[in-house]
């Protein structure tokens, strides 16, 4: 099939490399978000779809909105069969995706219809899911809530943090998504309804989502640092400075210590939670680098009569 692939971040890079590979389909251009400010130097850059397209010699196209009448003629003249996306990060009007005779489908990072929305695998972690997976589904003008064609299922692990689910999942995704394709094309694969049960929605986690409390259990607050690694990255507060941090373990064998509390060693940091404490993995105090947390309690001197939040 003749495609146009609409995607941006880095999520999106499996699939597009299984497409370009593919001897079936022809990827004849990528529909990407424009170009954004990235970076420590917060310079211009294009997303890293385009710039895979780009090095691949196919057309790149950044509308600023998927509705713009340039764009839509451009997508017109292109006459595509079929527009995979994945993570395109913007709304599709009916106008576009009444373009190409296959549709539009969706790679979707979750079991549908659980966790529609902008951060299914987020979501997934921080409830506390054993299973999620990806989901390929013709796109309709409801949120991720068009007819299904097909499934991959993967375990989430004790320890995973939303972006090693999410690497896991671009990886089997990609698979599905071609696949999908494949069938599409042969006229064998037919699309059914979400089911009515069990939607589940995942709006985007934003930063104020992932300051931690903690006189939450240690279980949500072990949950929620793991759904907001890498991105946007949980914080807590200490001495009025904000301090990111990453993956925290669980301690219950450890003595108990007030929400907040902070109890350290010469290895460890301990804080206390509305349960049992946790201890601290790496911490990244506002404008410094990354480090472990036993580095940063000495760099501050931490003790016992601190707290964090």
């Amino acid at each position: 099939m003749r495609l146009v692939f609409a995607g941006t971040p880095d999520t999106a890079l499996p699939s597009l490399r299984a497409l370009l590979d593919s001897p079936r389909h022809e990827v004849a251009a990528v529909v990407t978000r424009p170009d954004a400010q990235s970076g420590r130097g917060r310079q211009v850059h294009p997303s890293p779809v385009a710039q895979l397209a780009e090095e691949a010699g196919v057309e790149v196209l950044k509308p600023p909105k998927a509705g713009d009448p340039a764009f839509l003629d451009r997508l017109s003249a292109i006459k595509p069969d079929c527009c995979p996306v994945v993570a395109y990060g913007a709304l599709l009007p009916q106008v576009a995706l009444d373009i190409p005779p296959q549709g539009w489908i969706n790679l979707h990072f979750s079991l549908l219809p659980a966790w529609r929305g902008a951060a299914p695998v987020q979501h997934a972690v921080l409830h506390g899911d054993e299973i999620t997976g990806a989901s390929t589904f013709r796109i309709v003008k409801e949120l991720d809530a068009g007819p299904v064609f097909g499934v991959v299922t993967e375990e989430i692990r004790p320890d995973d943090t939303s972006g090693e689910l999410l690497a896991r999942l671009a990886e089997s995704g990609a698979g599905l998504l071609l696949a999908t394709l494949d069938g599409v094309e042969d006229g064998m694969l037919e699309a059914r309804p979400q089911p009515s049960d069990g939607v589940s929605i995942a709006p985007k986690i934003g930063v104020d989502d992932a300051r931690v409390e903690w006189t939450a259990p240690a279980l949500r607050v072990d949950r929620l640092v793991r759904a907001c690694t890498p991105n946007p990255g949980a914080w807590t507060e200490f001495r009025g400075q904000r301090v990111k941090l990453g993956p925290v373990r669980q301690a219950p064998e450890a003595p108990k210590l007030e929400p907040g509390e902070v109890a350290t060693t010469k290895k460890s940091v301990l804080v206390g939670t509305g349960s049992h404490p946790v201890e601290l993995g790496d911490v990244q105090p506002q404008g410094k680098r990354l480090m472990t947390a036993a580095e940063w309690a000495r760099g501050v001197r931490a003790g016992d009569q601190d707290r964090l939040g």
